[in-house]
């Protein structure tokens, strides 16, 4: 039985939580087994009391006292998990939990190390939404494939799977936006066999919720260099 470890950070998300919880436990692959974590990030909203009162939605819930970002809450995330696999998931339906057969296949056939999925690779559906954004991630997975020798097309994906062993969380140094920059990068460093899969995407608008803006590139620059050079 394939083990994986569905990390899911949550902040203020009472819009879309339950839905996505809901989402995840519709899905059944054979020879799959799924652990759910949610790590809620010290909300102001009523994301908590919803998640209290549907524990019937997750593994296990972890509450942080006050909100670290959303790299803390991955941080509490992977150390409390306990699968062969790590599956990074948003808690505001900006990618479908549909996409785990896409993204487990390459596990299945081929004993992938890393699978990525991938906004920019072929996807049936995805919205439009910000042409600097795209600008922006295009130039970090450049950066990101000229230091690792690699052909990803898009590292900033949310989906990102990846065998457990391949990161220690106690070494991640980050807890802002660039963490999974760093992540990927000490994973890239020993894996062998690395994938990627074309996905969907439902990106949110800025009026809808979006959290990323333009200055968390920097970091992430700086995190990609750092982690790969230095460290």
């Amino acid at each position: 039985m394939l083990t994986v470890s569905i990390i899911i950070p949550v902040y203020n998300e009472e819009k879309t939580v339950l839905t996505l919880l809901e989402r995840v436990n519709q899905q059944t692959i054979d020879g799959v087994s799924f652990e759910i974590i949610v790590v809620d990030d010290g909300s102001k909203d009523s994301t908590r009391s919803l998640l209290d009162g549907r524990p019937d939605l997750y593994t296990s819930l972890i509450a942080l006292a006050k909100n670290g970002g959303k790299g803390a809450a991955v941080k509490a995330g992977l150390k409390a998990a306990g699968s062969e696999y790590i599956l990074f998931q948003d808690a505001d339906l900006e990618y479908d939990p549909a996409e785990y057969r896409k993204l487990l296949a390459p596990v299945n056939l081929h004993d992938a190390d890393i699978v990525m999925g991938s906004r920019f690779a072929a996807p049936q559906i995805n919205r439009v939404a910000y042409f600097w954004n795209k600008v922006g991630n295009r130039l970090i997975t450049l950066v990101f494939n000229i230091l690792n020798n690699t052909t990803f097309t898009d590292i900033y994906s949310c989906y990102l799977l990846y065998r457990k062993k391949l990161v220690d969380p106690d070494q991640l140094r980050t807890e802002g936006w660039e963490q999974q920059a760093e992540i990927l990068t000490r994973a890239v460093k020993t894996a062998d066999t690395i994938y990627e899969v074309p996905i969907d995407y439902h990106g949110r608008t800025k009026a809808e919720g979006k959290k990323i803006r333009a200055h968390h590139a920097i970091a992430v620059f700086w995190t990609l260099f750092l982690t790969r050079l230095i460290r």
